[in-house]
């Protein structure tokens, strides 16, 4: 083989692939739903997930490979974890002519308890998920950005091409009305959303990534925290699974204290879910799933009159298959 040879096989060969583990550590803190952060350069511009690369040698399984780079990033410690999804798409990390590994990434959505200094992170912070998904607080009825930012930066996407069809079977007009119309909120649907979203060209993700939409449209505006490489899609996956998952496991007992009021749980619920709950309506329905029991003490965290003390009844795992607390789904 000449050397002009050589040098062109070497040009046309794939780039490697490296594994990522990259994770989405949710928590609730005053009312709030939190994600774990890390910074993504050196000047702590642009937030992250943690993350690191597996090491076949160093980890024996990615969800060790993933607990080992957490400990390291962050100090936090985990609980629950669950595999998500790859993440492998062209363009994640990679630029024309680029020839570092194309990372294939593994989500995990992870879930912990803020309660002492042990989950106070040595590097990075805790940040609320709304700030990187303002359109997904329903909690106080529509959120505003939606009428101020995103309901006038689709309508010129959809006129470009109203009809035209998505992988999904539906239409742009269809899709806008389904995922941001006023015919309610299906809080499952975060990552279609967002999606919906980068795809009009509407998040910096779009613009950075050298989408079209974006393109033409230049200058973006703000909607919504961005993050480094995928990592908001990456969330936006965590969201919606959690936000599925709590209504047939009893995952939110994750993130909640050893005992707590009723309250508090609806409290916690509610930041998940990302909107309200009727306080008399989610009572039967825990009352109905007898999947707490009172603990025989009072709480007087409340300011007012001492109210109950609860926690989760794990022996309901043994009674049925799927003991989550079934919220409706529309607003």
């Amino acid at each position: 083989m000449t050397t002009a040879q050589s040098e062109t096989e070497s040009q046309t060969l794939s780039p490697p692939v490296e594994i990522g583990l990259t994770a989405a550590i949710v928590a609730v803190r005053d009312d709030e739903p939190l994600i774990l952060t890390t910074r993504a350069d050196d000047t702590g511009s642009v937030a992250a997930l943690p993350s690191g690369p597996f090491d076949p040698i160093r980890h024996r399984t990615f969800e060790i490979g993933l607990r080992a780079w957490v400990s390291e990033q962050t100090g936090v410690p985990l609980g629950y974890v669950e595999q998500l999804y790859t993440f492998g798409d062209r363009g994640r990390h990679a630029r024309a002519g680029d020839r570092d590994p194309h990372v294939v990434s593994i989500g995990y959505l992870a879930l912990t308890r803020i309660g002492d200094e042990s989950q106070r992170p040595a590097i990075g912070a805790w940040r609320r998920w709304h700030d990187f998904f303002p359109w997904e607080d329903w909690r106080r009825g529509r959120p505003d950005v939606i009428e101020t930012t995103i309901a006038p930066g689709l309508a010129p996407w959809v006129d470009e091409a109203p009809s035209a069809v998505s992988s999904s079977g539906l239409s742009r007009l269809q899709r806008v009305n389904l995922l941001f119309g006023a015919r309610g909120f299906n809080e499952e649907n975060v990552l279609e959303r967002y999606e919906l979203l980068y795809e009009a060209g509407l998040l910096e993700e779009a613009l950075r990534d050298g989408r079209e939409a974006a393109a033409k449209r230049g200058r973006i505006d703000p909607l919504g925290v961005p993050m480094r490489h995928d990592h908001r899609r990456i969330l936006a996956t965590a969201m919606g699974r959690l936000r599925a998952k709590m209504k047939y496991r009893p995952v939110i007992f994750e993130l909640m204290p050893a005992a707590f009021t009723l309250t508090e749980l609806q409290r916690a619920v509610e930041a998940i879910a990302g909107r309200h709950l009727h306080k008399q309506n989610f009572r039967r329905l825990v009352e109905a799933s007898a999947i707490v029991e009172p603990t025989g003490e009072m709480s007087l965290r409340t300011g007012g009159r001492p109210a109950a003390l609860f926690h989760f009844r794990r022996n309901v795992l043994q009674e049925r298959p799927s003991p989550g607390l079934r919220v409706g789904i529309r607003s």
